[in-house]
């Protein structure tokens, strides 16, 4: 597991405190571990294949939970999915349905060929790969309701937050510095013994 710098994430996920606007997209297939941690979490969800799947396909795959910041179970979600590359987290003024049917349409994509393939876009690595590339019509089609996006970076101490802002993408990044209590600890000793 990778350290998660919650200082600097909690803020990007609960900007106004504790609300029902942040979520996590997770990817089933990426880990073994997500959808029994989703539903021991007891968060709200919703997987984004609807219909009777047969168990090996659920546990492959996308969930929409909804996050409470309060919720020990969201603490032990971040800890598990931050820096492993779960899936991406996001801020939406809108209900678990609504983020729901929003990201079914973006499920299924076509190539050049017109061949219709999974797009798994959901994937860290994936969307911060993709938002850069495209065209305003595009970014208005991923983000929808979505008022940002929180992504791991390719390091976990790394975080990129993406906005639509009217067709243009907004993209910021935050790297979380990893206090040195050694040598903190050696300087005021330093000070203390001169």
């Amino acid at each position: 597991m990778a350290d998660v710098p919650f200082a600097e994430l909690m803020p990007r996920l609960w900007p106004a405190g504790d609300d029902e606007q942040t979520f996590a997209l997770l990817d089933g297939a990426r880990d073994p571990d997500v959808l029994p941690t989703i539903v021991a979490s007891g968060l709200p969800s919703q997987c984004l294949y609807v219909g009777d799947l047969h168990p090996s396909l659920a546990r492959v795959a996308p969930y929409v939970v909804r996050l409470a910041r309060t919720a020990p179970a969201t603490q032990d979600l971040l800890q598990r999915a931050w820096g492993e590359s779960w899936g991406v987290f996001l801020r939406a003024p809108v209900g678990l349905g609504a983020l729901h049917r929003h990201f079914r349409k973006l499920l299924r994509v076509q190539d050049a060929r017109g061949r219709r393939m999974l797009f798994r876009f959901y994937d860290p690595r994936v969307l911060r790969m993709y938002l850069p590339t495209c065209l305003p019509a595009e970014l208005d089609a991923v983000f929808g309701p979505v008022e940002r996006f929180v992504i791991e970076g390719d390091a976990s101490a790394r975080i990129l937050e993406f906005r639509n802002q009217r067709g243009v993408l907004a993209q910021s990044e935050v790297r979380a510095e990893k206090r040195l209590h050694w040598l903190g600890d050696y300087l005021r000793k330093e000070r203390e013994g001169a």
